[in-house]
């Protein structure tokens, strides 16, 4: 992962949490960073603290889940910053709530955002990528993307639609020898304004399943990361242990998160009356990186190669069964 930082990086959801973060981490390291959100006066503070790194930030307002509107803001920013080298899908909304609680305008607004915002991003990018043929898509993702849990049925099943559709555009770049670059990178649970803001249906404000990391360090892992060759990353040790998990055993994975995901992503704290939700609109003073959970946050995370993670596990289990071959001839 030595390869030089490109210039320009456009990221969505660049005004709170991971996306906030990373583009701080990115323009201390030189790079020109691209910031789409919907907030145009929280666009304008993350650019002003881009300035102070002494980086170069362009903003664009838009609401990922209009494309006119993504299209019109890479446009926008490339005109400004130059051609974009790494366009960076990290947008999103969510929902804690039973699937009976919520209703179908809930479903369609985060899919929307999501899941959509997401293919309008990287709609966008080829629409200004293909002609030089050169550039990086990467969608920050997460471990949700491969075991749904309850409580986030929308937010999961957006996140697996991600995955499906970014394994159709490999294959169509593959097809017409693209060297456009497609990187997925899974992230744990992460200290970020998602559970301050989230619209929630619970009784008591919703938190993040531990272990939890700081965004700090989760942003500046996703900076390694997008520098590196392979197709896929998982962040920490907990996202590879719930993927795996998922892969090899999903039935005690559902009855395991049925006792336990429920309290586990509850607070102690009640839901007030007049608490605000950024569902459908943004939600003013809650713009930051951080969330309320850095007393339990962790500072350290490890990047692992999704390929070389699932060649080793390969590898254990063969080898897992060839000793239970020797010691069954053995008899």
């Amino acid at each position: 992962m030595k390869r030089a930082l490109p210039q320009t990086i456009v990221i969505t959801g660049a005004t709170a949490g991971v996306g906030r973060a990373l583009a701080l981490v990115l323009a201390a390291q030189g790079a020109r960073v691209g910031l789409i959100a919907r907030c145009s006066e929280a666009l304008a503070e993350v650019a002003r603290e881009v300035a102070e790194l002494g980086g170069r930030a362009a903003t664009a307002a838009a609401d990922v889940s209009d494309p006119t509107a993504v299209f019109q803001a890479a446009e926008s920013i490339e005109r400004e910053l130059g051609p974009i080298d790494i366009w960076i899908n990290n947008a999103m909304v969510t929902v804690f709530s039973p699937i009976l609680d919520m209703s179908p305008a809930e479903f369609k607004r985060v899919t929307e955002v999501t899941y959509l915002g997401s293919v309008y991003g990287a709609m966008a990018a080829l629409r200004l990528m293909r002609p030089r043929d050169a550039g990086s898509i990467v969608q920050i993702g997460t471990s949700l993307s491969y075991r749904g849990i309850p409580l986030q049925s929308a937010y999961c099943g957006a996140k697996f639609a991600i995955r499906g559709f970014l394994d159709s555009l490999r294959t169509e770049l593959l097809h017409d020898r693209s060297r456009i670059r497609v990187v997925m990178v899974q992230l744990p649970a992460v200290n970020t304004p998602q559970f301050d803001w989230a619209r929630t249906h619970r009784r008591h404000e919703p938190r993040p399943v531990p272990p939890v990391i700081q965004v700090e360090t989760v942003a500046r892992a996703i900076a390694r990361a997008i520098q590196g060759s392979q197709r896929e990353y998982w962040l920490h040790i907990s996202t590879a242990k719930v993927i795996i998990g998922s892969l090899l055993l999903p039935g005690f994975l559902d009855r395991y998160l049925s006792r336990h995901a429920y309290e586990a992503q509850d607070r102690d704290t009640t839901v007030a009356s007049d608490r605000k939700d950024n569902l459908f609109s943004s939600v003013p003073g809650l713009h930051r990186a951080r969330g309320s959970f850095s007393e339990d946050a962790r500072t350290s995370a490890s990047v692992l190669s999704a390929t070389g993670t699932r060649a080793a596990l390969a590898t254990l289990v063969m080898g897992a069964i060839a000793l239970g071959a020797l010691a069954l001839l053995a008899i």
